[in-house]
């Protein structure tokens, strides 16, 4: 059983019912601020493997951004878009490879991770994702703290090594063994990466949250146990 039914929205033609969601995080980003023009220089090739990703999953996989509202709770999405196109705002480069395209999904985040205080999890949950490919920057910051949400909601985890960035490569590095060997992700790059074989094999390995029970072990370790339904 898949974590939402099937809805249908006729004034939505992104699709509904996915296992798999791609997930980009403050990629719509003025970079206006301490940092900002070193984390531009390795944005800049993160974003062109991004918009490539994002191409390859137009067919069949919804995209959710999940972006910083920059502390302006009267702001909506399409105007931090509309701001981070201006000339001159340094994260430009990067907003204008990666624009939403109108069946996009968004939700804006008042902290560091996409799941605190958001609505993230509603729409995965509608949309039936169970696998977050999780993208974005900074890597060792945003993308970092909602990686680890996801994985405390049991979501299994592709992080594409070619579609994170930081200020320097070697904290792109450290966070990328971390996410691997703590959080279980997947760290290939988007040319290894096998959508279609991911989308199938996602659907009889999670259950709703109903169904999902903590347990722990003789030791008091947690653990997991899946009370399938015959």
């Amino acid at each position: 059983m898949s974590r939402a039914a099937h809805h249908s929205d006729p004034l939505n033609p992104a699709p509904d019912r996915s296992d798999v969601g791609l997930l980009l995080i403050d990629v719509i980003n003025d970079l206006e601020f301490d940092g900002g023009e070193k984390l531009l220089s390795h944005a800049l090739p993160m974003a062109a493997a991004l918009a490539s990703l994002k191409r390859r999953v137009a067919q069949g996989i919804p995209v959710i951004y999940a972006n910083d509202n920059f502390g302006r709770w009267r702001s909506d999405f399409p105007k931090l878009v509309n701001h981070c196109l201006q000339g001159g705002v340094r994260g430009r480069p990067i907003a204008l490879q990666l624009q939403p395209d109108e069946d996009d999904y968004f939700v804006l985040k008042p902290r560091h991770s996409a799941f605190f205080q958001t609505n993230l999890e509603i729409v995965l949950g509608y949309l039936g994702v169970t696998t977050l490919i999780i993208t974005g920057m900074a890597a060792d910051i945003c993308v970092l703290f909602s990686e680890n949400d996801a994985y405390m909601r049991n979501f299994r985890i592709y992080v594409p090594s070619d579609c994170i960035a930081s200020e320097s490569n070697d904290r792109t590095h450290e966070v990328l063994m971390l996410m691997q060997r703590v959080l279980k992700a997947d760290i290939s790059m988007i040319t290894d990466l096998k959508l279609a074989q991911m989308r199938a094999t996602q659907t009889d390995n999670f259950l709703t949250n109903s169904e999902r029970m903590d347990d722990r072990d003789e030791n008091g370790r947690a653990r997991i146990w899946l009370d399938k339904k015959n």
